[in-house]
């Protein structure tokens, strides 16, 4: 399974991580990953972070707290 976290920083701005034929594409905007106490679970859920692949796959990344990593990388790099 591969996934791909794009990170929304304005428009036509995004900061990408991953293979762009990713399984798994999550994406979420600037304001939402550097608030503080930044879940992606919680996001998701809240229709925030958006993804799309198989719904399996997609709980399955969120529950291993890969997601939340991945987009503090991409805000840290900012």
């Amino acid at each position: 399974m591969s996934v791909q976290y794009r990170l929304a920083v304005a428009k036509k701005d995004e900061r990408v991580e991953g293979p762009d034929d990713a399984d798994i594409v999550f994406t979420a905007p600037v304001d939402v990953v550097t608030a503080d106490d930044f879940d992606a679970t919680v996001e998701f859920m809240r229709g925030k972070v958006k993804a799309t692949g198989h719904t399996g796959e997609v709980l399955a990344a969120l529950r291993l707290g890969d997601v939340t990593a991945a987009f503090s990388r991409l805000a840290s790099q900012l």
